[in-house]
């Protein structure tokens, strides 16, 4: 079976609901039907500051999660990414033919980059007309002073977002704009076919397969196969805050409210549930469309319920949910319910797995020792196609 499946989480933090129905719970399915590996990148982890005692502790929990949802180390490679020197070595290899314009394009850099400061100087110039006028409506027409005000702090606002965003650019570190390179070769160094991917990754699968693309026409072979997307399912791609539905449910963000941790007990997770922000809507399934919040609590029941469901969800009688519950106190408690039966035995196993770090020392030392293997034999025929001694 030539067929690989390649995926894996920066370990941040403690993974959440997010995590597992968008990536993990897939990835325990897909175990079964091809060879994976699966793994902690930790590399990617370091292009923003850590503390490197809660990064060693946050691998550790990374990989006992993986373990505790499902993923069966016997049968597939669980490692740390900085194991395996092969990650970097072709990360600078594919660098070296990757061109700038790609990676101005990423979607987490290109903002900020175009930012440029002739843009901001035309800001300013604008800015500046804009307080000329204003010092003149103060004596022509003194009773709309409190809006001139307004109208130039909003001025003066902007441009000092505008300066912000300028210097975030410009002490941005070298890793984290050609991160994507290195999640390229992350793929490519496997020799991987397919990668489960959710919506806001496919860009980077993208570049992957641009980049394996100009690697082989450069060297003229068919060395690094194209990889596959294998896409998540609507409602798992989209699992979104439960303090705010427009925003996706992030390890990051500052209320511990507004995530279901994978750590979490059942009372963490039923109190979380009940705190999740909706709105004043009776019916829990009427005008979707319109209520982010709702919409993100019935697709996490659905995607635990094992609900298939894709945009019709939206519609106001969908597969009968409409008359399932009484209103959002109801369904709330039989959303507590559905986590709480999916979470609390992986928090429990998490909590067993994390008592014992010898044990994922060990895990992690055998992945790294399988994952190296293979990684050192493509990196041979790498260095063979480049022209670099083999020795």
């Amino acid at each position: 079976m030539n067929e690989l499946v390649f995926s894996g989480i920066q370990p941040t933090g403690n993974l959440h609901l997010g995590n597992y129905l968008g990536a993990i719970k897939n990835w325990v399915a897909l175990q079964h039907k091809y060879r994976s590996i699966f793994c902690i990148v930790d590399m990617h982890a370091i292009t923003v500051p850590q503390n490197p005692a809660e990064l060693l502790h946050n691998v550790r929990l990374t990989a006992a999660t993986y373990i505790a949802c499902g993923i069966d180390p016997e049968k597939n490679i669980i490692f740390a990414q900085s194991s395996v020197p092969g990650h970097a070595e072709l990360a600078w290899i594919l660098g070296c033919s990757t061109p700038m314009g790609w990676l101005n394009r990423m979607t987490q850099f290109k903002d900020k980059v175009n930012t440029s400061k002739l843009e901001l100087k035309d800001e300013l110039k604008k800015i500046k007309a804009n307080l000329n006028e204003y010092h003149e409506a103060f004596f022509l027409m003194r009773s709309k002073k409190a809006r001139a005000l307004a109208s130039i702090k909003k001025s003066t606002d902007e441009l000092e977002s505008l300066i912000e965003d300028q210097n975030k650019v410009e002490k941005a570190e070298l890793g984290l704009f050609s991160y994507p390179v290195l999640m390229a070769a992350d793929i490519l160094l496997y020799k991987t076919t397919h990668v489960p991917v959710g919506e806001d990754q496919k860009q980077h699968l993208e570049l992957a397969r641009d980049v394996a693309g100009a690697f082989n026409r450069q060297f003229k072979t068919e060395y690094f196969p194209i990889p596959e997307p294998m896409m998540a399912d609507w409602t798992s791609a989209r699992v979104m805050s439960l303090r705010d539905g427009m925003k996706k449910m992030s390890k990051s963000e500052e209320s511990d409210y507004s995530r279901i941790n994978l750590t979490d007990d059942a009372n963490a997770i039923r109190l979380k549930i009940q705190k999740a922000k909706t709105d004043t809507e009776r019916s829990v399934t009427k005008n979707l469309g319109e209520r982010p919040e709702a919409r993100n609590l019935l697709n996490i029941y659905c995607a635990l319920a094992n609900i298939k469901v894709g945009q019709e969800v939206w519609a106001d009688n969908y597969s009968g949910l409409s008359n399932r519950w009484g209103g959002f106190g109801d369904f709330k408690k039989a959303l507590a319910d559905a986590v709480v039966s999916a979470i609390a035995p992986i928090s429990t196993e998490i909590h067993r797995v994390m008592n014992d770090t010898s044990y994922i020392d060990s895990i992690l030392k055998s992945g790294a020792e399988k994952a190296g293997a293979i990684a050192e034999k493509n990196m041979r025929e790498i260095k063979r196609l480049v022209g670099f001694p083999v020795v």
